[in-house]
């Protein structure tokens, strides 16, 4: 089969897809996926081994212009793709597809998307509450198979991109390295406090430790109030490389660290699929949906549940939840997981 995938528009969701395009190549490896994305994940794509070819959608995330949707998808009816299968809920992304006259429509119905999604599904909310168990029903029956195990994403690792980076910023691959990721999208609320990620930075860095800062563009307000935090003096280890990366470096910084820590974020995901030890913090979001997908992940939250709200309380707009992770409890669980044995 010739499979084209309408990817997510969110770097966690984006990650977590790659669980169904293994469950795609693990039931035939004659399948062939492509993947209709946006231009910033092609990093992300790039990186795993089950993508036939990347198309980069023309089109920005909430951007409707029907005609152009309509124009580009008869552009790829001669792929002559089988199957097309939409991982967001809206209309407009199920526009594609039905005009590339793909013969076989997979999604959720959405926004009442009937004839132009032809193989809904339907997911039994009470037996699959995880993303990837969501992403998994787009394939079929699998998860009716008795102990069937969902794979977990696995992004590939530039070994030779990770040595260029450690020439161009100076860093060690080699020592011990903790990795900040203090971003998060939706503001300040699903963040914790910065004056706590630099008690912390100071703390490992006193350890001779060597620390990394990652973040995007939207971050280096955040990442520079936590640097501004550590004595200058102090900061011959410290490499804040915040909004100076693309995404498949930051893929390879990662892989190289001994201990992430990190908000519930997109980079909290890709650090779960280059298999490293993170300890994730939970404000106002739930890990019962969208955890790191990571047997080396640990998570702190301080509220049971989704709070509807995302907004944050406090008068820096942090939501209490993650105020009331102190960060000794957060040095305390970093120890006790650089200790740990994973099998």
């Amino acid at each position: 089969m010739k499979i084209l995938i309408v990817a997510p528009s969110w770097v966690g969701d984006s990650v977590m897809a790659q669980s169904l395009y293994k469950i795609i190549k693990g039931s035939n490896s004659e399948n062939k996926i492509d993947v209709l994305a946006p231009q910033w994940s092609l990093g992300i794509l790039n990186r795993m081994d089950e993508v036939e070819n990347i198309i980069c959608s023309p089109f920005g995330h909430g951007e409707v212009r029907i005609k152009d949707r309509i124009k580009f998808g008869r552009s790829l009816r001669e792929k002559s793709y089988t199957q097309a299968i939409i991982l967001t809920n809206s209309l407009k992304s199920s526009f594609i597809p039905f005009f590339s006259n793909i013969p076989r429509r997979t999604g959720w119905l959405g926004e009442m998307r009937f004839g132009f999604i032809n193989d809904i599904r339907r997911v039994n909310k009470d037996r699959n509450k995880l993303m990837i168990e969501k992403f998994a029903c787009l394939s079929g029956d699998v998860l009716d198979k008795q102990d069937y195990k969902i794979p977990l994403p696995s992004l590939r690792v530039d070994s030779l991109n990770l040595l260029k980076l450690s020439k161009n910023f100076g860093f060690d691959e080699h020592k011990k390295t903790l990795t900040i990721c203090p971003g998060a999208e939706f503001g300040p609320s699903k963040r914790w406090p910065a004056n706590y990620f630099a008690e912390v930075i100071r703390d490992y860095l006193s350890k001779n430790w060597q620390v990394f800062i990652l973040g995007s563009k939207n971050d280096i307000v955040i990442s520079k109030i936590i640097e501004d935090q550590v004595p200058k003096n102090d900061r011959e280890l410290l490499f804040n490389l915040t909004g100076l990366t693309k995404i498949e470096e930051a893929i390879d910084l990662l892989s190289v660290s001994d201990l992430v820590l990190t908000n519930d974020s997109g980079l909290m995901h890709i650090a779960a699929a280059v298999d490293v030890k993170l300890l994730a913090l939970y404000g106002p979001t739930s890990p019962k949906f969208t955890p790191p997908l990571s047997k080396k992940a640990k998570i702190i939250q301080k509220i049971e549940g989704l709070e509807k709200t995302r907004k944050g309380r406090l008068e820096e707009g942090y939501h209490p939840s993650l105020s009331m992770i102190h960060p000794s409890e957060v040095l305390e669980s970093l120890l006790d997981l650089s200790k740990e044995i994973f099998n």
